[in-house]
């Protein structure tokens, strides 16, 4: 997907429709005397419904959509007929899309399944009509009940990825590399910082025809919770992999100190994110013999971890084992 069709932050404003009034109407026809009350209920006004779309990526098709308005219900009618309801509007957003409040930053729920269905504004009920209160010591009563009014405000809808994988690493760490090697995915890879900009998704192949999807996300730097880099913008993107493979470059100065400036900028921006499982991959191994690898392992001792190289699949598929494993205890 290109950079400038990603979009993964968007604020609506949203307004469902009034229900129906209900109607107050008589009976009246040439051989009936006093026929008492036939008024109908109101239709139900207008729901706005979010819809899991699983072909959908992006929230681009709601960037320019800015307000977004329901149906309202018809009235009621005579001879007990119902008002028709009010148009509802069906908004198909990405699976992993959270809905906001946007006053009070409250979520309202995640669509996470395909085709599942959660009323964003409800519309109002349709008013009841007279027949309802006929009694036997008010045989005409000459009122209905008026529809509930609608609901409307902004809100935000956020989309966070979902994945098996999330690969964690600063930038050109070798993410992208290694997304493309084990995927059919195509992400933008250059030799400089920050040449992703978006969370990439692949399908990795296993054996036996089997497969989990693994997320780039866009590099971390230290500071990144507070906003610094592209930080708050794609930390949460994180939240919803099952595991998170990190990734440092064998040519790093120092393995263990870059690991866990990427421990804390997860735990500062949600600790939560500290109980999923994790493993480190150290990317480029093909510039390190033995030796080095042995030194390396010696640093990193407490840190469960594995040598690869993108470039010439040297340990791909053991860690592609690796990673299966995990996700399957």
């Amino acid at each position: 997907m290109a950079d400038t069709n990603f979009v993964d932050y968007v604020k609506i404003f949203c307004r469902s429709g009034n229900g129906g009034p209900g109607s107050a109407h008589l009976r009246r026809e040439k051989y009936v005397a006093k026929g008492g009350p036939d008024g109908g209920d109101g239709g139900r006004g207008g729901h706005v419904i979010l819809k899991g779309n699983s072909q959908k990526w992006t929230l681009l098709h709601l960037k320019f959509q800015k307000h977004v308005f329901a149906g309202h219900g018809e009235s009621g009618g005579r001879q007990g007929s119902t008002g028709a309801d009010g148009e509802d509007i069906i908004l198909e957003v990405p699976l992993g899309t959270v809905a906001r409040d946007a006053e009070t930053n409250e979520i309202l729920f995640e669509i996470t399944n395909n085709g599942e269905e959660q009323i964003l504004m409800h519309g109002g009920r349709g008013g009841q009509g007279n027949m309802h209160f006929k009694t036997s010591t008010n045989q005409t009563p000459r009122y209905a009940q008026p529809g509930e009014d609608l609901q409307e405000g902004w809100c935000v809808l956020e989309l966070k990825v979902l994945a098996d994988v999330g690969l964690v690493g600063f930038p050109s760490s070798g993410k992208s590399t290694l997304l493309s090697v084990v995927s059919a995915a195509k992400p933008k890879i250059a030799d400089y910082p920050f040449t992703t900009l978006v969370p990439n998704l692949g399908i990795v192949g296993h054996r036996d025809n089997q497969s989990f999807v693994m997320a780039d996300i866009p590099g971390i730097i230290e500071g990144a919770h507070l906003g610094k880099g592209l930080g708050l913008r794609f930390l949460r993107h994180i939240e919803r992999n099952s595991m998170l493979l990190f990734m440092i470059p064998a040519d790093s100065e120092n393995h263990l100190k870059e690991y866990n400036v990427l421990i804390n900028e997860l735990q500062q921006y949600n600790p939560e994110l500290l109980d999923k499982q994790r493993l480190l991959a150290i990317s480029k191994s093909d510039m390190l013999d033995d030796e080095l690898m042995q030194e390396i392992s010696a640093e990193l001792e407490q840190i469960p971890h594995i040598f690869i190289s993108s470039v010439t699949g040297f340990n791909i598929q053991v860690l592609k084992d690796q990673i299966w494993k995990i996700l399957n205890t």
